[in-house]
């Protein structure tokens, strides 16, 4: 069921909201508004979001003290997903 309510948006809202529909992502802006509902929701229940737990982790990770820290030069993280690309048949 459908609630019709009024809400009060700042001017850069309101102009966001209307961007997104003039370029067809939603069909209204209380379309918009609703999606912004849902994912808010999703990200207060703590269920498996996992852009949430990918934050969750990025934060716990940031937390230890700098010793504990992966060196970007001592990780060959880079290399070893250009060989993987560069392994793959062409398409």
């Amino acid at each position: 069921m459908n609630v019709k309510t009024t809400v009060t948006l700042s001017d850069e809202d309101l102009r966001f909201a209307e961007e997104l529909v003039e370029a067809g992502r939603f069909p209204s802006v209380s379309d918009v508004i609703g999606e912004g509902l849902a994912r808010l929701r999703l990200t207060e229940s703590g269920d498996d979001d996992p852009l949430a737990g990918m934050a969750d982790e990025i934060r716990r990770r940031m937390e230890l003290p700098r010793d504990q820290w992966i060196k970007m030069e001592d990780d060959d993280l880079f290399e070893r997903v250009r060989k993987r690309l560069a392994s793959r048949p062409a398409r």
